[in-house]
């Protein structure tokens, strides 16, 4: 009896990422189920496993990382409760321009303040087209991350076991339907 009262448990899988934007690699962390890691601490770390600098993540998981080296970056998340992000950006994904050496560097979340004070202007009055392009991809940019972790979501619930989950209860009741055709079938012959 007491083991009809007890609730399903309801699985989550960590969803993690990465991804290079201008000299930073920015990325998220959280679980299949939408709840986003906050205030998470990300380490990053060379193949050899030296640390190579660690970011916390934001209040809606994403964090900020700017490189220092050419080497891949495998990247660790503690979510607690045996939960561990890892995930691995490899070094030809990183920002053109870095060296072998040197250490790793730290960075917050990052932000945008979007004022108008912070938009440069050139001599003619006009905006430089070189910040147009900044501007533009800092809003492109802010947009496409919920959409990241949409798609990052959708992948998730619905994935290859799922799938034929879904394919084996269509066959189950297409054959539940042939027995039950052919018990009605026999009860009717002579």
């Amino acid at each position: 009896m007491s083991l009809l009262t007890v609730a399903p448990a309801r699985a989550h899988k960590v969803i993690a990422s990465a991804y290079a934007s201008g000299q930073n690699l920015e990325g998220e962390v959280g679980f299949s189920n939408g709840d986003m890691a906050k205030d998470t601490l990300v380490e990053v770390f060379d193949p050899a496993g030296r640390k190579l600098g660690e970011t916390r993540t934001d209040g809606d998981g994403f964090f900020t990382f700017t490189p220092t080296e050419a080497v891949d970056h495998h990247f660790v998340a503690d979510l607690g409760a045996g939960h561990v992000a890892r995930f691995t950006v490899v070094a030809a994904d990183l920002p053109k321009g870095l060296t072998g050496g040197g250490g790793g560097a730290m960075s917050a979340p990052a932000t945008a303040s979007g004022e108008p004070s912070d938009i440069p202007v050139a001599s003619g009055g006009g905006v430089v087209p070189a910040e147009i392009a900044a501007l533009v991809s800092e809003a492109v940019k802010q947009e496409v991350r919920p959409l990241r972790r949409e798609i990052t979501a959708y992948k998730e619930k619905h994935d290859i076991q799922s799938i034929l989950g879904g394919l084996g209860y269509i066959l189950g009741l297409v054959g539940v339907v042939f027995y039950l055709m052919a018990r009605r079938r026999l009860s009717t012959a002579p």
